[in-house]
């Protein structure tokens, strides 16, 4: 009997775990981490290195995991109440009875305690940032609470991967992981106002705040699109301090290409192509630029 109640508390702890992890969209952490691997493969080009040490590399992807669990399931506790009332948000994990407060609380404190320790084995600096970043990523859930440039919080908090993992190789700040931190900041709030179209009434309707919501879908649209050409701008500088070659801008125009096609299938009167925009099309976005900026690595070392 005792080994049929640990198959059964087995069976239940991996069925919580699983809902946990489609809570938090586990997936989506593709969003982030390859500028976080880009930046590490240019930090170790700055230092005239090859490819970073598997240690290294390693402790950058705990990082970014711990970090990125803790900020989206430390947002489904924020955010449990809201999310209840919203029709589309109403089926997820807390709200749904499917788990408790005290479990995502746990999973949230595990994180964080993924993402200190990854910080304490990188170097001193990353273990010193690590409550700034803390803060950021964890603050977001609050800003929709009191501004509409939420998404622009939204990015910078998701922006510090790239300039953490720098710091994780080469112990200091740069000019060039700032860049890419702005990349990020820019890329991840430009969709995350798309995102935010779906919700401008239910928004309004519960005294919150977003792009959309303060200057209406079209000139929201406007401003995404704005944020997204500036992520290419930028892509174009890094490039060029680096002294990257024609891989790499190669790569810059794929994202281009895929971002004006991302702006190109939503609008105000059509938002039933977001989901392709958000979930689809993004992923593409980093991962297509990290395996130029490999192959550009590759080809020129």
């Amino acid at each position: 009997m005792a080994v049929c109640r640990g198959g059964v508390a087995s069976a239940s702890f991996w069925s919580r775990l699983r809902i946990i992890l489609e809570m938090i969209k586990f997936e989506h952490t593709i969003f982030a981490l390859p500028f976080a691997l880009i930046s590490t493969i240019l930090a170790s080009r700055s230092l005239s290195h090859g490819l970073p040490s598997p240690r290294i590399a390693s402790w950058i992807l705990a990082a970014m995991v711990g970090a990125r669990s803790a900020a989206m399931a430390f947002n489904r506790l924020v955010d449990a109440s809201i999310d209840a009332q919203n029709p589309r948000t109403a089926t997820r994990a807390i709200p749904a009875g499917l788990l408790s407060i005290s479990q995502v609380a746990l999973f949230t404190i595990a994180s964080v305690a993924l993402f200190e320790l990854a910080a304490f084995e990188l170097n001193p600096l990353c273990l010193l940032l690590s409550p700034i970043a803390l803060a950021a990523i964890l603050g977001y859930s609050y800003t929709k609470r009191f501004t509409s440039f939420c998404h622009l919080v939204l990015g910078f908090s998701i922006g510090i991967a790239p300039v953490g993992a720098w710091v994780a190789v080469t112990g200091r700040i740069d000019l060039v992981p700032l860049l890419l931190g702005a990349v990020v900041m820019f890329w991840i709030g430009g969709f995350d106002i798309i995102y935010a179209l779906q919700d401008v009434e239910f928004d309004r309707r519960m005294g919150l705040f977003s792009m959309p919501r303060l200057i209406g879908k079209g000139p929201a649209l406007v401003v995404s699109r704005i944020m997204h050409a500036a992520v290419v701008a930028l892509l174009i500088v890094v490039g060029s301090l680096m002294g990257l070659h024609i891989l790499y801008f190669l790569g810059v125009a794929v994202v281009g290409a895929l971002v004006a096609y991302e702006q190109s299938i939503v609008s105000p009167a059509d938002l039933s192509r977001v989901n392709v925009a958000f979930f689809t099309l993004n992923g593409w976005v980093s991962v297509s630029l990290f395996a130029f900026v490999v192959l550009d690595r590759l080809v020129t070392h």
